[in-house]
């Protein structure tokens, strides 16, 4: 039999292989599965360095679901290679073999984190709208993988000041991944390197210089009296 996770219902497995597939549309690099007291964490990297010295901020979209209570795995696979068991609605198969990117080596921390003023999720939505028009207009035409890693890498890693000086792969992780719906103040957390952007469905977790000067991102234009 091959291996599988089994979740907890299968309107979560449904939500795994979402969450996978839209992984797999930005990352070759797999995504995290981490199970244990009834709970599986998945966590793709939008953004991740390329080796020591390369000044590329780690951006984590993590989506956590209910699993079976005896479902204990950590690992990474190649996120296209989850599809669903055909015999159970709530298990989803694992290929045979993993991966070992370098971004899994570091755990963000599970405590200790202080919060800092939100930011608004219309505001992230139009932010990564921004930088893919912006990313396909510096492409050039049947450009290579590294070329395209690079131009990726300079947009989505560059700090943006309306986002409180965090990268603006931020923004590019919560829309690709699906958790921004509708309107909603994403709360923002630090500790240490980490700061964690929080919305109803899902986290964005950036390592990188310590964000201390979070500030709200205001609204422009004329608003009615």
């Amino acid at each position: 039999m091959s291996p599988r996770l089994l979740l907890a219902d299968p309107d979560s497995a449904s939500d795994a292989l979402t969450f996978a597939g839209r992984a797999a549309r930005f990352t070759v690099e797999g995504v995290r599965l981490q199970a244990s007291g009834g709970i599986l964490a998945m966590t793709a990297a939008a953004l991740a360095p390329r080796g020591f010295g390369d000044p590329t901020p780690t951006v984590l979209a993590l989506r956590t679901l209910a699993a079976d209570p005896e479902l204990v795995c950590d690992l990474v696979v190649e996120a296209s290679a989850l599809v669903p068991a055909p015999d159970d609605r709530r298990a989803i198969l694992l290929p045979e073999t993993a991966l070992s990117p370098a971004w899994a080596g570091i755990t963000p921390p599970r405590s200790g984190w202080e919060a800092r003023p939100g930011i608004e999720a219309t505001a992230l939505a139009a932010k990564a709208q921004g930088g893919i028009a912006r990313v396909a207009d510096t492409v050039p035409t049947d450009s290579g993988e590294d070329v395209v890693r690079t131009v990726r890498a300079a947009v989505w890693g560059a700090p943006d000041p309306e986002l409180g000086g965090l990268p603006l792969g931020v923004a590019f992780a919560a829309l690709s991944l699906g958790f921004i719906s509708g309107s909603e103040t994403a709360r923002v957390l630090v500790n240490g390197p980490w700061t964690r952007v929080s919305l109803a469905r899902g986290h964005v977790l950036v390592r990188g210089p310590v964000a201390t000067g979070l500030t709200p991102v205001r609204r422009t234009g004329t608003s009615a009296n």
